[in-house]
């Protein structure tokens, strides 16, 4: 035996060798359901190949036949699983699942065989046949023992994970026998351990479960439906054995005593029943009622009267169609019950409409009478109003009532009242009669009109056409009639004329302009007409009050307030400003405002000047244009644009801000002057514009530079005037050479002369006391300072080395003066004499503050008080100025005083100097 063996052995290892030589098999297991990229094994290394050289020679795999769930890599050499292996997909119930592979190795050329076999794992479930077996087993008839063969499940794995176990859901009436086959499959049978009864449960549901053997198990279940079939083994039932029905004697033919209706608790043909009247007590009752044999409704067939037969008793079957038919009965008991059947009657004997809606509680609207022909408590009658409010019953005797006010009246809520009054006796069932009554209502005026609205917005545009309609209002009052009848007018309201605008109030004190003389009220209609175009500039909102009186006596009214408001409309084209008077600013900005702001002064054609130098930088602001609109909003927004010259200028203006400025930097190419046209447009719809003309004189440096100057001079001469000064057309041209000397020349003369003035105020006498032909007014600045103008001319000198702002400006008047008049110095004059007379003789200090010394003594710094004092044809109010001083410094009047004489001494040497009478501005150090 042991020969044999080895016998054996040494030709399996023959056969290996052979196998070998002729190309070689490696074998290989993989789990089904292996993921993509699983490494099955080590190909390169188990065919004996080196690093490398599997990718070298091409090693790559042949699947013939089916496509490859496997695959080589081409850099390690190792089988991955490259797609998802099914093996009952691949083998079915076949084991083992082998698969045959074959793997091509290049230089030299051979063929490796390789065994892939995939191994079964649990992912199949057992599956039914069907999802539901339905079987059917008569109650009674099937003893217990009874066996129902089943289907059995299915799996589709192999071995251990394909072998099934049978459970059942827990049931009193059925088991499970498990049957083995000769394939050694288990065959599930069902047993009836317990008779059925298809009363108690006419179907059995239970779940049959078949459980692999795989770790972990998987289950799969059938529902197993099991109707019971029924037998004739039940008799129709009634729910009680004796029905008692009353009936009232008034009851009609064909009225449904009762529904009878009994039960089987079999099914089919043996639960049906029919209905039949088997005995009569009395007899007569056999014309009394029927039943329907199918639904079991009892019906009257007859009259019933109490006086003859108070109760009928019945004897009614049931009977089932099963096979024998089984029966069941049960009585019936009919009472007679007497009815009342006589209603109440309600009479009306006196009625007083219609009732007014002031009428006093208690008045009397009607009388009623009441009866009823029954007797007994059938005959006992109640009576009541509906509804209960507001009128009431009071019994005056018996059968009578009377129909009172318990209630306040109001039309507009109920204008008229729908009243029944109500019956009923005693009766069982009892009986009801009722009466109606229309009892209307009258007005009285008692409700004043009233508006939908207490403040009324109303939005008109400017321009509107007179007699367009605003809005309408409308105020109710619900009284009806001339009570109800409304009439409107405009109650209240205006507006201040000239001021601009806001209503209930008088701006500026020019004039009232009631609501009235805008706007109209239709009287019948409420319609709000304007009587004329709004404007906008001179009215933005106009209040007033609407008054609606209705027509009853007395008349009531009601009051609503409506707020007009007018909406802007673009009507107002814009308007461009005078340039800006104030003082030259530092830097080519500053003259060039002052030049644009002496030629906009004098120039009759509306052209404006302004100075540039050449070369000046790109970015340097030449001029502004102002501009101003008098609509509001959208419509006053200003925008600026360049009209002329177009192009690439050396000038531009500023969208917005209406600077002009260079853009670039200017050259001699671009001549000696510019003209430039520029638009002002507002934003409104459709835009309005205005023209601007603007001159600008291109000059050298040095050149723009003096006319600069002369401009700033020029311009401060104008703003101490504060109005008034008009330049000649020869301003317009100031931008020629000759003009340009001109004003060089002036302002070196006036160089000079201030030199010439110091000089000779400053070694002059100080106590020299000059007299004049007419007294002078002292007048005290406030730390502000102050000015003063002349409707001539001026000249400035200034001769003081202290404070550049201590100055005293000397006017004498045109005319001669008549002689002065005395004035006591205790006598004050009435301050509107000092207010309303104002003449050319005006004296005033340019400084916050004073230094005075009297016969070298030094005062304490005063700050009076800004004072101004004026003479009327050569007389004085230098009282008053006194006052102030004395007032304001104390004992330091004395100096004010001294101050005084030495003005006069000043005036009077200054006009012998000049030999004249023109108003000479002189600067003095005090």
């Amino acid at each position: 035996m042991g020969e044999r063996c080895c016998v054996a052995v040494v030709r399996v290892l023959v056969l290996q060798a052979a196998w070998a030589l002729s190309g070689g098999q490696v074998r290989y297991s993989v789990p089904e359901e292996a993921k993509a990229g699983t490494v099955v094994g080590r190909l390169a290394q188990d065919l004996g190949l080196e690093a490398g050289e599997a990718e070298a020679r091409r090693l790559r795999l042949v699947a013939p036949g089916r496509r490859a769930s496997v695959e080589v890599s081409g850099a390690s050499g190792a089988l991955l699983v490259s797609s998802r292996l099914d093996r009952e997909e691949l083998c079915g119930k076949s084991a083992p699942c082998a698969l045959r592979l074959e793997v091509l190795l290049e230089r030299p050329l051979r063929v490796f065989h390789v065994q892939l076999e995939v191994t079964d794992i649990n992912d199949n479930a057992p599956v039914f046949p069907a999802a539901r077996r339905n079987l059917s087993i008569a109650e009674l008839t099937t003893p217990p023992g009874s066996r129902f063969p089943l289907e059995g499940a299915s799996d589709a794995d192999i071995g251990a994970n394909a072998q099934l176990t049978y459970t059942l859901s827990p049931s009193e009436h059925f088991s499970l026998d498990l049957q083995k086959s000769n394939d050694a499959n288990i065959e599930p049978e069902l047993v009836l351990t317990k008779s059925l009864d298809r009363e108690t449960i006419p179907v059995h549901r239970l779940v049959l479960t078949a459980t692999d053997g795989g770790r972990p198990s998987l289950t799969g279940t059938m529902e197993l439906v099991i109707s019971v079939l029924d037998t004739n083994d039940n008799a129709p039932q009634f729910n009680q054995s004796v029905y008692k029905v009353q009936l009232p004697e008034s009851a009609g033919v064909g009225t449904l005593v009762t529904r009878v209706n009994a039960t089987d608790a079999d099914e089919g043909v043996n639960s049906e029943v029919t209905y039949a009247v088997t005995n009569f007590i009395p007899p007569s009752g056999k014309d009394v009622i029927s039943i329907n044999p199918n639904t079991g409704e009892i019906l009257l067939t007859g009259t019933l009267d109490f006086e003859q037969v108070k109760v009928f008793n019945f004897r009614i079957e049931a009977r089932d169609n099963g096979t024998p038919p089984l029966t069941g009965h049960f009585k019936l008991v009919l009472e007679v019950v007497d009815v009342n059947d006589n209603a109440p009657e309600v009479w009306v004997t006196s009625l007083s409409v219609p009732v007014p809606e002031d009428a006093s509680l208690g008045t009397v609207v009607a009388l009623l009478s009441v009866s009823d022909r029954d007797s007994g408590e059938n005959g006992h009658v109640r009576c009541w109003v509906w509804p209960a409010s507001p009128f009431g019953l009071e019994a005056t005797f018996a059968g009578s009532y009377s129909l009172v006010l318990r209630e306040a009246l109001d039309r507009e809520r109920v204008s008229e009242y729908e009243v029944e009054v109500r019956a009923e006796d005693g009766g069982a069932p009892a009986l009801r009669a009722s009466r109606g009554l229309r009892v209307p209502v009258s007005d009285m005026n008692d409700n004043a009109p009233l508006f939908a609205q207490a403040v009324y917005t109303v939005l008109a545009r400017e321009n509107n056409a007179a007699g367009a309609e605003l809005a309408r209002l409308w105020a109710r009052d619900p009284d009806e009639a001339a009570n109800g009848r409304v009439s409107y007018s405009v109650w209240d309201g205006g507006v201040g004329v000239g001021g601009g605008g806001a209503a209930g109030s008088s701006s500026s004190g020019v004039g009232w302009r009631p609501a009235s003389s805008y706007v109209s009220v239709d009287a019948e209609s409420g319609r709000l007409w304007a009587l004329q175009p709004l404007d906008y500039e001179e009215l933005q909102v106009l209040q007033f009050e609407v008054r609606a009186v209705d027509a009853g006596e007395p008349p009531l009214s009601g009051n609503a307030t409506v707020q007009l408001f007018v909406l802007d409309e673009n009507d107002n084209a814009p308007a461009l400003l005078p340039p800006e008077g104030s003082a030259a600013e530092a830097g080519g900005v500053a003259a060039a405002e002052a030049a644009v702001a002496l030629a906009g002064a004098g120039s009759e054609s509306g052209t404006l000047w302004a100075w540039a130098a050449w070369g000046a930088p790109a970015g340097q602001v030449v001029a502004k244009i102002r501009a101003v609109d008098a609509d509001s909003g959208y419509n006053a927004w200003l925008r600026y644009e360049l009209w002329e010259p177009r192009g690439k200028g050396p000038f531009r203006v500023g969208l917005y801000s209406g600077e002009v400025s260079t853009a670039r930097a200017l050259d001699e190419a671009d001549g000696p002057r510019q003209r430039l046209l520029i638009v002002v447009r507002d934003h409104g719809e459709p835009a309005r514009s205005a023209t601007a003309t603007l001159s600008v004189s291109l000059l050298e440096a040095a050149e723009a530079a003096l006319a600069a100057g002369s401009s700033s001079s020029s311009l401060a001469a104008v703003s101490r005037s504060a109005a008034g000064v008009e330049l000649g057309a020869g301003a317009a041209s100031a931008a020629t050479n000759v003009w340009l000397v001109v004003a060089i020349c002036a302002v070196s003369s006036l160089f000079l002369l201030a030199v010439v003035l110091y000089g000779a105020s400053r070694w002059a006498p100080r106590a020299a006391v000059l007299s004049a032909p007419g007294p002078t007014t002292l007048v005290c600045a406030s730390e502000v300072g102050s000015w003063s103008y002349s409707q001539r001319h001026s000249r400035s000198l200034c001769v003081a080395d202290g404070a550049a702002k201590s100055d005293l400006m000397v006017f004498s008047p045109n005319f001669p003066p008549p002689p002065p008049a005395p004035a006591a110095k205790d006598t004050q004059p009435e301050p509107s004499a000092l207010l309303d007379t104002v003449s050319a003789n005006t004296l005033t200090f340019k400084n916050s503050k004073y230094l005075f010394s009297e016969e070298g003594t030094s005062m304490e710094e005063a700050q009076p008080e800004r004072v101004t004092a004026s003479g009327n044809g050569g007389g004085t109010n230098i009282h008053f100025a006194k006052q102030m001083c004395r007032r304001q410094l104390g004992r330091r009047y004395g100096a004010c005083e001294a101050a005084e004489q030495r003005t006069v001494s000043l005036q009077a040497q200054e006009r012998v100097r000049v030999g004249g009478s023109a108003p000479v501005r002189r600067r003095a150090r005090l």
